[in-house]
């Protein structure tokens, strides 16, 4: 039986209560709810944004500063996002972009691809917003080479079910497990990791007790 995927905001719900009961500090990093007024300014330039994006933003406009509160991602809010889409179209349309190379799957940039979330080293994952049979798959853009999609989550809503039930029920998401810093924030690493930048880590506590 396939495994029913919670949505979004459902997925939030219990992140939300993970991180106000073991990481405290950090839930001030998260934005709240994004404005209506907002979202449909965004569609106006990007077009109708993907409606586990959209119920998403309405949990969480982004956050404040970079998190690692997913494995790899720090949402953006939808400013960000019409942001890095604007300037990777820019950059796109300067350097040939949009063309995918004979060596690459995937062109550097495409129109329709959602920057939803950036990574440390500054990539964004994407939301491949383009028709057919991946059309809300999860892949990352923005560096040197074409657009990557190996391995991809199918959709957002997938990925942050993943989420909640590692720090909920024990686990890992993809091979990263969670731990907690010695400033108390949420981590993701390889399993076994004892320290981040010569600080300790500990696992971090399953569930909310």
């Amino acid at each position: 039986m396939a495994q029913q995927i919670s949505s979004p905001s459902a997925s939030w719900s219990r992140i939300d209560a993970w991180l106000a009961t073991h990481a405290g500090r950090e839930v001030a990093l998260l934005r709240p709810p994004a404005a209506q007024d907002d979202i449909e300014q965004a569609e106006r330039l990007l077009g109708p944004l993907p409606g586990d994006l959209v119920e998403s933003l309405r949990c969480h406009d982004g956050v404040s500063a970079w998190a690692a509160f997913l494995p790899e991602q720090s949402p953006l809010s939808v400013s960000g996002i019409v942001d890095r889409w604007q300037i990777c179209m820019d950059v796109a349309a300067e350097n040939d972009g949009l063309a995918r190379r004979p060596w690459d799957d995937e062109p550097w940039w495409h129109p329709l691809w959602i920057p939803w979330a950036e990574s440390a080293d500054g990539g964004v994952q994407v939301i491949d917003g383009r028709p057919g049979p991946d059309t809300g798959r999860l892949g990352w853009a923005g560096h040197s080479g074409g657009g990557d999609f190996t391995d991809s989550w199918p959709d957002l809503a997938s990925l942050l079910h993943a989420v909640a039930r590692a720090l909920h029920d024990g686990g890992g998401v993809r091979g990263l497990h969670p731990y907690l810093t010695a400033d108390g924030g949420l981590w993701w690493d390889d399993v076994g990791c004892e320290e981040l930048d010569g600080r300790p880590l500990r696992a971090a506590p399953v569930g909310l007790l």
